[in-house]
């Protein structure tokens, strides 16, 4: 007797099921067969003592536990592929009621649990993202805008001087803040070609550019999160906690390496915040569930258009990863490095439609 049901919530299918008592002599006579192959009982040749010696090294307790294990585990996949129940990671068992002795005279009676497949409809992903590009704006920096920013740079002059004739980096910096803009030093000749310039022009023409670069990253990356943002929107979705907490568990390895980087425990860190790291993980759901589903619809686009990362590119990036990283795992690391760069050839693939 089978009874499945699917808890929407979670994404994942529960399956009541039961193995009748007649059935598990068979699922008894496995487990014997498999000790007996192993046993070595003093007196008999490796493979050759009776069941008798076996039960009665093993122990009756014992092998009747295996024998629930092993009917638990062979007759689950088949309720499951009976049921169409499309699962990504093994179940999760519960053993309700089980025979005390043997034979067996009542049924195997257990729970199973286990996260289903994402299911992912997505919307005219093509046409959005034509939308999003045709809302692309030529950039242009404003005189006032250039002028700023020399005048940031002539401050930072200032700073610099400051700290060189002795004055303390912060008094520096809150003076140098206060200085009137005629007071400023100028960006000489002589000061643009201590940075590598030929000439006060190519100085402040390359201010110029470094301007209009910064700010035409800024305009894709702010479509570009519109793009993905409306996507995820317009975008059906259903996935298993797995991944939410796949999604945590990344947040919180990054944010312990930077930690790390920083010589700050996590412990430290959890308690100079006033936070544990059960609502640390709470605040962070949202933006796990967002990059969750963000995978999803990228990856599923990824299959539609048939785009893949580039293998030579993925080979570089793992032999510069291997470098910084000796100890990491070889597979994991292949993993992830293919995946982020395959996420980054379906965003060019979107981003270059016209």
């Amino acid at each position: 007797m089978t009874k499945i049901t699917r808890d929407e919530k979670n994404w994942e299918v529960e399956i009541a099921g039961e193995i009748p008592a007649e059935a598990i002599a068979e699922h008894r006579s496995h487990v014997l067969h498999e000790l007996k192959k192993d046993a070595q009982l003093p007196g008999f040749r490796p493979g050759k003592a009776p069941e008798e010696a076996i039960i009665r090294a093993v122990g009756e307790t014992e092998i009747l536990r295996r024998t629930i294990e092993h009917a638990v585990q062979h007759e689950l996949p088949e309720m499951l592929a009976k049921e169409n129940a499309n699962i990504v990671a093994a179940p999760r068992v519960t053993v309700e009621k089980a025979p005390k002795s043997f034979p067996a005279t009542e049924p195997i009676v257990f729970t199973a649990r286990a996260p289903m497949a994402p299911e992912v409809k997505l919307p005219e992903y093509l046409k959005i993202a034509k939308k999003h590009n045709e809302e692309k704006k030529e950039v242009e920096i404003t005189d006032t805008e250039h002028e700023e920013t020399l005048t940031h740079l002539k401050r930072e002059r200032a700073r610099i001087t400051k700290v060189e004739l002795g004055v303390t980096p912060q008094e520096a910096h809150e003076e140098s803040q206060k200085m009137e803009a005629k007071d400023l030093p100028d960006l000489d000749e002589d000061f643009v070609k201590s940075l590598g310039y030929e000439s006060l022009a190519t100085f402040t023409d390359a201010v110029r550019t470094n301007l209009k670069t910064e700010k035409e990253i800024r305009e894709t990356e702010k479509r570009r999160a519109a793009l993905l943002d409306e996507l995820i929107e317009k975008s059906k979705i259903a996935y298993p906690t797995l991944l939410l907490e796949y999604e945590l568990d990344d947040m919180e390895a990054r944010l312990k390496a930077d930690l790390d980087n920083m010589k700050v425990t996590m412990e430290r860190y959890l308690t100079e915040t006033n936070k544990t790291r059960e609502s640390l993980r709470e605040e962070w759901k949202a933006t796990a569930d967002k990059r969750a589903k963000m995978r999803l619809v990228l990856s599923h686009i990824a299959v539609i258009e048939k785009i893949d990362a580039d293998p030579t590119r993925v080979a570089a990036e793992i032999d510069n990863a291997k470098k910084h990283h000796p100890q990491a795992d070889a597979e994991n690391l292949r993993a992830h490095i293919t995946h982020a760069l395959r996420n980054e050839a379906v965003i060019a693939f979107l981003e270059g439609l016209k």
